[in-house]
């Protein structure tokens, strides 16, 4: 399997990010027309006028920007070291289908028990490929 196989999660990972990063500016543009905000209520991020249907593009995004660094790492480190696989590149794919899925429910009807679901389902995929990572390299160093 060619190694940069691992790199084509990564960019659907990076799209999502800058798909959602697309959100923020959208719900809130909509919010100052609509006259429910002003654009100083945006000037330290966000006030406490700013309604949840706002500010959850911009908390989605951030969720976006910190445990998926983990999931850039390993696929980053197992390119580096050689050590992608058709097992690889299915759990990064598992991951990324995840993480779609929770912005997916973040962003629209926002059911808390099927999105924390989501979310720790993606966070047991990157576990799982920092695991295989783990024993690739521990195979090399052992063997």
């Amino acid at each position: 399997m060619p190694q940069e196989t691992i790199f084509l999660p990564v960019l659907a990972m990076a799209a999502l990010t800058f798909f959602v990063l697309m959100f923020i500016p959208l719900r809130r543009f909509r919010a100052v027309f609509a006259r429910d905000l002003t654009p100083d209520d945006f000037a330290l991020g966000e006030s406490d006028r700013v309604s949840a249907h706002v500010a959850l593009a911009n908390r989605n995004y951030m969720n976006l920007l910190e445990m998926p660094v983990l999931f850039y790492a390993v696929c980053v480190a197992m390119f580096v070291t050689g050590t992608v696989d058709s097992l690889a590149v299915n759990l990064a794919w598992v991951y990324v289908a995840l993480r779609v899925a929770h912005s997916l429910v973040h962003l629209s009807f926002n059911h808390v028990i099927t999105r924390v679901s989501l979310f720790a389902a993606s966070n047991f995929a990157v576990i799982a490929l920092w695991v295989v990572f783990g024993a690739r390299i521990w195979e090399r160093a052992a063997g």
